[in-house]
């Protein structure tokens, strides 16, 4: 099985559909999870998956199915 590919902020707001200025946002808050390779900040899109799906986005629960 080929392991999941790493994806970069640009890709992540794309994929989550918000500005980048969100994600930068989440970074510093150290809520999003988040690596940190080099001078870039990466991602794996199941870890943002599922952080959204546990409805820690913004620091307030989601409600299931919404």
């Amino acid at each position: 099985m080929k392991p999941e590919p790493w994806v970069s902020l640009e890709e992540i707001a794309e994929h989550l559909k918000v500005s980048t200025d969100s994600i930068h946002r989440w970074i510093r808050a150290k809520k999003i999870p988040v690596h940190r390779v080099g001078r870039q900040w990466r991602f794996k899109v199941t870890q943002v998956d599922l952080w959204v799906e546990e409805g820690k986005v913004a620091g307030s629960p989601i409600a299931p199915g919404k």
